[in-house]
């Protein structure tokens, strides 16, 4: 079996991907809260309140703080001569080839958080599917698009 790539996302991705749990969170919050209420006026049991507070707390500390750790410790990403691997999952490891001859483009781009702490996310663009490289310094990811976007070119020009 070949050995698993080597290059790794940025350690900023952990506090971007938190931040990104953490507005979540407030989310379901707000949901949880609607339905306490809810449950409140409809005057069910209160099991369910205290039900529905105990799942937004595992919720909340599943995708603020362990979902993003395993993620950044599973997230890898190489580009070879003639392919790009990318590896990735949390539940279930995922392991790509994408193949350069079927690159049809790269971009980059940037959410307010990624561009907050100076990162952007590659999109590798193929006939079929789009992938994604996430969370990359700002530097690099502009290093690694262009040199995906040559390697394509190259690919091409060959066949």
């Amino acid at each position: 079996m070949r050995k698993a790539p080597e290059n790794k996302i940025s350690l900023k991705a952990l506090t971007v991907w938190k931040m990104s749990g953490m507005i979540q969170s407030f989310i379901y919050l707000l949901i949880a809260a609607g339905l306490s209420v809810g449950i409140y006026f409809l005057e069910f049991s209160y099991w369910f309140i205290g039900a529905i507070a105990v799942l937004w707390i595992v919720i909340a500390i599943l995708i603020t703080f362990i979902i993003p750790t395993i993620r950044h410790r599973i997230w890898r990403y190489e580009v070879h001569e003639h392919e790009i691997e990318l590896q990735h999952g949390v539940l279930v490891i995922k392991r790509v080839l994408i193949p350069l001859v079927r690159v049809q483009h790269v971009d980059t781009h940037q959410g307010p958080l990624l561009r907050k702490y100076q990162l952007a996310s590659i999109q590798i663009s193929t006939a079929a599917t789009v992938h994604e490289i996430p969370a990359l310094e700002l530097e690099e990811a502009d290093m690694l698009r262009d040199y995906i976007s040559k390697l394509a070119r190259v690919t091409d020009d060959d066949m």
